[in-house]
């Protein structure tokens, strides 16, 4: 069966060998823990010199103070060792299976697949078969790029979506019975994680045909009530950077290639990805909060009022008698968006009436884009979790907004419908739920 329609294709993974200290070789995604070094240091510390993708990535901590030409030549040098050395090793052509335990519990289930970077597109308005979710800031692409553009090696923390409401495409492969290929906890108390080869071919036409089964025209157009004729059927859930990264990579080494029918089996056009059911019970839609530092909290506020007030929108903010009285969540109001604040100096909720933008996050973001384009001492981070926003603001200077999350079920439905959401709307879950860097794949010919 050939599963190019679908933008499938069935990767040669690659695994450490045997004997090696898994639960230091898988560490989480890089973009996690910014504005928390000591978490990367306590890895470091736990790594050491033993295998690790963690000397095959940049932890986002330290890339302000990281020279990346020199950090993508000692990135590359440690994945030419691997190879050479034999610390990576196939098991053969197949998707993984994987079943990962959450620190809290839950069971989330995923597919580690190829898909074809022609049918991705970033940029808003896009109608390929995968899409982003997130607007994509193309300013973030180059410290990625310089880092996986002469790389052997890819290694991902992406994590994709599907719409499969009736559990087609991935949950029906627990019932074979597939090699294990990993089983081990994973570090900083994350969980644990088990993985299975799938490798006969009735298994993965079973997967290509649920999967053409969601992406058939008619039953895409029932299910969400639209006219399009242009089925999404990958929607990205987290990564999508990563994924834009590899995308301009690939757009470039197409463009530039000698012979333009030879270079499209080159395996740079494809990208290794975690397909994750939208449906299934563990996937939570977590918010993400902003944390912005060097600023005060007034100063904040009153920008904020006559940025709103050149938009057409009315603002205001209630303030807190005190600390016990505020909450992160305030009662929604109806053509307005209700967002609490907090920092050292003060708390409450800004209400911005008549917003121009449908999501909270779109309203807050479009601020403090403009305000932090302008020269200033001010930063800004995005935080997964409400402790960790409380325990940032206690710093001087920090002021936190706490957003609400958005319905999972509607997801694919506003993406078609609206396109992309503003960026770092949701998180899949609390940072240690995020996807940890354990498979990797040859992308050097």
């Amino acid at each position: 069966m050939d599963y190019a329609h679908l933008g499938l294709c069935v990767p040669d993974i690659l695994l450490p060998r045997e004997g090696t200290d898994l639960t230091k070789w898988a560490v989480v995604a890089c973009d996690q823990y910014t504005s928390q070094p000591e978490y990367w240091e306590r890895v470091r510390r736990t790594v050491g010199a033993s295998p690790s993708t963690f000397h095959l990535i940049l932890p986002e901590a330290y890339l302000e103070q990281s020279d990346s030409l020199r950090e993508a030549e000692r990135i590359n040098a440690c994945m030419n060792e691997y190879l050479s050395t034999g610390v990576l090793v196939s098991p053969g052509p197949g998707f993984i299976l994987v079943e990962r335990t959450l620190a809290r519990g839950a069971v989330r289930k995923g597919l580690v697949v190829a898909l074809d970077l022609e049918c991705y597109d970033y940029r808003p308005g896009s109608r390929s078969l995968i899409r982003a979710t997130e607007g994509t800031v193309v300013d973030r692409l180059p410290p990625r790029v310089k880092i996986r553009e002469n790389a052997p090696l890819e290694t991902p923390h992406i994590m994709v979506l599907i719409d499969d409401p009736e559990k087609t495409v991935i949950e029906p492969l627990f019932a074979g019975n597939s090699e294990k290929v990993y089983d081990f906890d994973l570090m900083e108390n994350s969980g644990h994680i088990r993985g299975y080869h799938i490798r006969e071919k009735s298994a993965l036409d079973a997967v290509a045909r649920a999967l053409e089964r969601l992406a058939d025209p008619a039953a895409y157009r029932g299910r969400y009530g639209v006219k399009a004729q242009d089925v999404l059927l990958y929607a990205m859930g987290d990564g999508n950077h990563s994924l834009a990264t590899a995308k301009k990579i690939w757009e470039g080494l197409k463009n530039t290639a000698p012979d333009p029918k030879a270079v499209m089996d080159h395996p740079a056009r494809y990208a290794l990805v975690e397909l994750v059911n939208l449906h299934d019970e563990s996937l939570v839609f977590e918010p993400i909060h902003r944390v912005v530092f060097n600023t005060d909290t007034n100063r904040l506020l009153h920008a904020m009022e006559s940025f709103f007030a050149a938009q057409g929108s009315s603002f205001s903010v209630e303030k807190c008698a005190s600390r016990g009285e505020f909450t992160p969540y305030p009662a929604t109001e109806p053509g307005a968006h209700r967002i609490s604040f907090l920092s050292g100096e003060a708390c409450g909720t800004i209400t911005v009436t008549n917003p121009r933008l449908t999501l909270e996050a779109g309203t807050l973001q479009s601020f403090l884009d403009a305000h932090l384009s302008n020269p200033s001492a001010s930063k800004i981070d995005y935080i997964h979790g409400d402790d960790t926003v409380i325990d940032l603001v206690s710093k001087p200077g920090a002021v936190g907004f706490f957003l609400p999350a958005i319905p999972k079920h509607d997801f694919f439905r506003t993406i078609i419908v609206d396109g992309v959401l503003p960026r770092k709307t949701f998180s899949m879950g609390h940072a240690d739920e995020k996807r940890f860097y354990l498979e990797c794949r040859k992308i050097i010919r």
